[in-house]
């Protein structure tokens, strides 16, 4: 069992002792994208600004840790989408997400800084994301907060948080500039633990109900269905508003500009 242990021991060293140690930090620019209950058809033609922060530590040239900072907005509309049923309930939001986030990363191939040869590398990372949202939508002329309204029927109190956790995963691809500046380009996603992102996710309330206990306001938003003269609208207790079956998802593209802090450990040697 000892001889295993050295054995594991030393493999770890040699691994440690060649690996390219050290921090690299920098930003990125970009775009955020919204996929939901009000964006099943995956429309990519509302893309919002996003950004951040980016914090890597490098254990070898294949693993890292990296941890991020994101600003994001996403928004979505009924009123794009080609489903008739979607079209009429015309429910829309908009929304800033902050985001935290800690992922490993795994190079496909070797990456050292300054090297020649192994300047570049398309990469893959999963991790565990926090993240804040706060869905509004307008109402006669301004963008008002949904969370509070209960516009499925929540009463006061059991509203859903606005942080929530999501599973991060994603791709990337990064190359040298120099031996400290290089490029990182980047597609990542947020599987959430929530279906509120958008404020839908079950079905309808009773409107009596709601106008009770949380206003007009409240009702307007809940049901915002565009039907003919001669017909119900959509909103009935009980029919569905949206899909609590599938959590929303937001993604991220962007291209980062990072700095290396670290230097290319060698082996040591004795004579």
């Amino acid at each position: 069992m000892k001889k295993i242990l050295v054995t594991i021991l030393f493999a770890l060293y040699g691994l440690m002792a060649t690996a390219q140690l050290g921090w690299e930090a920098g930003g990125w620019l970009g775009t955020s994208y919204y996929f939901g209950d009000l964006n099943t058809s995956f429309n990519l033609s509302k893309p919002g600004i996003a950004g951040g922060l980016i914090g890597r530590w490098n254990f070898n040239d294949r693993l890292c840790l990296k941890f991020g900072a994101n600003y994001g907005n996403i928004s979505a509309y009924d009123a794009d989408s080609k489903n008739s049923y979607e079209k009429a309930r015309n429910l829309s939001f908009k929304s800033v997400i902050i985001d935290g986030t800690a992922q490993f990363e795994f190079n496909f191939l070797p990456y050292i800084h300054g090297s020649k040869d192994q300047f570049y590398t398309p990469y893959l990372f999963t991790g565990f994301s926090v993240f804040y949202f706060n869905p509004k939508a307008e109402y006669n002329g301004e963008f008002v907060e949904l969370r509070p309204l209960g516009t499925e029927g929540q009463f006061k109190g059991d509203e859903y948080y606005t942080v929530q956790g999501a599973l991060t995963y994603g791709i990337g691809f990064k190359i040298d500039l120099s031996y400290e500046w290089s490029l990182n380009f980047e597609l990542s996603a947020r599987r959430l633990f929530s279906d509120y992102l958008d404020d839908v996710s079950t079905v309808y309330p009773d409107m009596d109900d709601l106008e009770a206990q949380r206003g007009q306001i409240a009702v307007d938003l809940s049901d915002r269905s565009m039907v003919g003269p001669n017909e119900i609208k959509i909103g009935q207790a009980g029919r569905q508003r949206g899909d609590k079956n599938n959590n929303d998802t937001y993604v991220m593209f962007g291209i980062g500009l990072v700095y290396y802090f670290g230097d290319i450990r060698c082996p040591p040697y004795s004579r």
